[in-house]
């Protein structure tokens, strides 16, 4: 589980391999096996039956917030003429 985890802190993170927590690991392991993961397509398979679930209990949202200028928020003051 811990391996699983650590690969998905470092999609979500997007941090390189080497700044993985140690929490998760060696970091060049959690790599190595990623990759054999990756080559053997265990990810696709994994990906594919989570797909499968109807009841879309496993479905992710992303809710990232992004802060715009104050310039950028709209029309300018006053509205239309």
């Amino acid at each position: 589980r811990m391996f699983v985890e650590g690969v998905l802190w470092i999609v979500r993170t997007g941090s390189p391999w080497r700044d993985l927590p140690e929490v998760f690991g060696d970091w060049n392991s959690v790599f190595r096996r990623f990759s054999r993961w990756s080559i053997k397509g265990v990810w696709c398979r994994i990906f594919e039956a989570m797909s499968d679930d109807p009841d879309f209990e496993y479905l992710i949202v992303d809710s990232t917030i992004v802060r715009a200028h104050q310039h950028a928020a709209g029309a300018k003051k006053g509205g239309l003429k």
